[in-house]
């Protein structure tokens, strides 16, 4: 004998109506998609103002390193011609020179005349102070570490900005894209310690 009711639904057994989207549901919907925005763009914006920074900061190690080089550089030319040859040193008075205040403003370029010269000096600078030797390859290493910090900061700045969300909002305001520094600043020869004198 079936019990009376045991076939009438119960609200647990309905299957689960769709029901409209409420004003007040959109309305909170609505305002935590603006409040994620508002959180990533706050993070954004500070990001972007921290690598800034670095960009500065990694900059300033590089344009150190760089000045100290020609400087060594310069000091041995105008210390030491006979070292390098009387020919070689005013060459390399010269790109120091040019490296420190680049006569055409191509920074680059100036660099790469100027680190091409010291890695095509004698190995042995006979001479010349072990400390300047040292001192020369040890600016050497620091150039190339300081070049590497430095666009590793614009291309970490660069990636942000070119972000698709980054570039709607324009957080980036008005400021330049950071410019990659590109010089040949290879080790093996740096500072004197390439090929043997004849």
């Amino acid at each position: 004998m079936a019990q009376a009711g045991a076939d009438v639904p119960t609200a647990a057994d309905a299957p689960l109506a769709f029901r409209p989207v409420t004003p007040d549901a959109w309305t909170l919907i609505v305002g935590a998609l603006l409040l994620v925005l508002l959180v990533w763009v706050a993070w954004t914006l500070t990001r972007l103002g921290r690598l800034v920074d670095r960009v500065d900061r990694a900059w300033l190690a590089l344009d150190t390193q760089l000045q100290r080089r020609a400087g060594l550089a310069e000091e041995l030319a105008r210390t030491y011609p006979s070292a390098v040859g009387e020919d070689r040193a005013e060459y390399l008075a010269a790109f120091a020179a040019d490296a420190r205040r680049p006569v055409d403003g191509d920074r680059e370029l100036a660099e790469n005349a100027l680190g091409r010269e010291l890695r095509e000096l004698p190995g042995d600078l006979r001479g010349v102070p072990a400390a300047l030797r040292t001192d020369l390859e040890g600016t050497a290493i620091r150039v190339s570490l300081a070049r590497r910090f430095y666009n590793d900061a614009v291309r970490d700045t660069r990636a942000l900005r070119r972000s698709r969300l980054s570039r709607v909002l324009r957080l980036h305001g008005r400021r330049p894209l950071p410019r990659y520094f590109d010089i040949d600043d290879r080790l093996e020869q740096a500072a004197g310690a390439g090929r043997p004198s004849l």
